[in-house]
């Protein structure tokens, strides 16, 4: 266990002049004595909590109105795969639940519509005549020997479906290949739902390396992008020039003519315009191996031209000029063993930052001495401390038997 990477908690630099003034919205994904969604200010001070009865299925989000969105994970999700929650919680600023729906397959994201529809992700079978044709995969980890794919759906309030979107149905099962290196249990595995103002849904094949837009009236791929550049992405974004912003993980990434890295693993923001298939800009740290998020993550191009990045299996949140300047960084300081594949961990999915005039804050208590913190220790240190206490114990026992 890193001391010294988890010793850092809360603001660890802050360039005022630089930084764009506002609030940041984060929800830890272990559960535990972090539970529940948390707002700070850029002192990293808490200003907002939400205290939330489920354990994130993966994040929660700030809407116009002051209230909070949020993906719970339900106890007894039928399926495994990362990113589940089953869900969909709303709260008004107070904390009282003022709207909710279920479905035990809905996973990763979702997207509040203008019209008060909801826009959601859920996991579907993959027809048995399809699976057998689609390609690529480690062969033979299938679930039960079925691929599940991925599908979007619109709710209305009332949760009624009044659109829906099957993955298998638009996908080529020859040429939309799993990645050889992943399990074919999933055939796609979307993590991103991004409802463009024209009702067309932006998305992130993870399983493909491909980010796409889906043509809402018709189904088919406006725009798809991707292979040979990204590698196993999240959280693309349309930007207001229109270009879209995407988190590039880096996770199985393969040599290719513009990313001729081979087994080095790293990860970057890249910013692509859709209509030359060209990147325009790309952060990575100057150290490709500082910044290497293998899984989860995003980022958020901000008003003043700046854009925050969330590192989120590492709980780091941190902003950037368009010159690729740190201005403002933060670390989550919730850490628990509520993701037990990751043991001790302060991950989160996204965070998102919010400016004073955000329609959502108006109005809104955001003093920090209303919040009563008591999550003052650092558990990881406490668990360090007990394991060398633990080991000084067994070292003192074998020189006794030594007769030391």
């Amino acid at each position: 266990m890193n001391i010294a990477r988890k010793s850092l908690q809360g603001v660890t630099y802050h360039s005022p002049s630089r930084a764009y003034n506002g609030y940041t919205l984060f929800t830890p994904l272990g559960g535990g004595a972090g539970s529940g969604v948390w707002l700070i200010n850029m002192e990293g001070q808490f200003v907002h909590h939400w205290d939330t009865p489920l354990n994130p299925g993966i994040y929660g989000t700030l809407l116009p109105n002051g209230h909070l969105l949020y993906a719970g994970r339900l106890p007894d999700a039928p399926l495994k795969f990362g990113g589940i929650g089953g869900k969909l919680l709303e709260f008004n600023w107070d904390g009282k639940l003022v709207w909710e729906y279920e479905d035990r397959y809905m996973h990763h994201d979702f997207h509040r519509l203008p019209n008060g529809n909801t826009m959601v992700l859920r996991f579907v079978k993959t027809p048995s005549d399809i699976a057998a044709k689609v390609k690529g995969g480690v062969p033979g980890t299938e679930l039960e020997g079925e691929i599940w794919a991925d599908s979007f759906r619109e709710i209305t309030p009332d949760g009624k479906v009044v659109w829906e979107w099957l993955g298998y149905e638009h996908l080529d099962p020859e040429t939309d290949a799993i990645c050889p290196l992943c399990r074919r249990d999933e055939w796609t595995h979307v993590n991103t739902c991004f409802v463009l103002p024209d009702g067309d849904v932006l998305t992130s094949f993870l399983k493909l390396n491909t980010i796409a837009i889906i043509d809402k009236a018709t189904g088919n791929f406006k725009w798809r992008w991707g292979p040979g550049e990204l590698a196993h992405q999240h959280d693309p974004n349309m930007l207001d020039n229109g270009n879209i912003l995407v988190f590039d993980n880096g996770s199985h990434r393969s040599s290719s003519p513009n990313t001729s890295y081979g087994m080095i693993g790293f990860s970057r923001v890249v910013e692509v315009n859709p209509k030359t298939d060209e990147i325009v800009w790309e952060y990575r740290d100057e150290s490709l191996l500082q910044f290497n998020a293998c899984f989860i993550s995003g980022a958020q191009r901000l008003p003043n031209g700046n854009t925050l990045i969330c590192e989120g299996p590492m709980g780091r949140f941190f902003e950037v000029t368009p010159d690729k300047e740190l201005v403002w960084e933060y670390v989550s300081p919730f850490y628990s063993k509520g993701l037990s594949i990751l043991g001790w961990g302060n991950s989160v999915f996204r965070a998102y930052r919010f400016g004073p005039d955000y329609p959502g804050l108006k109005g809104k208590d955001l003093d920090p001495d209303k919040i009563e913190l008591t999550v003052r220790q650092k558990p990881i240190a406490k668990i360090e401390k007990e394991k060398v206490e633990k080991e000084e114990g067994k070292v003192k026992k074998r020189f006794g038997h030594l007769g030391y």
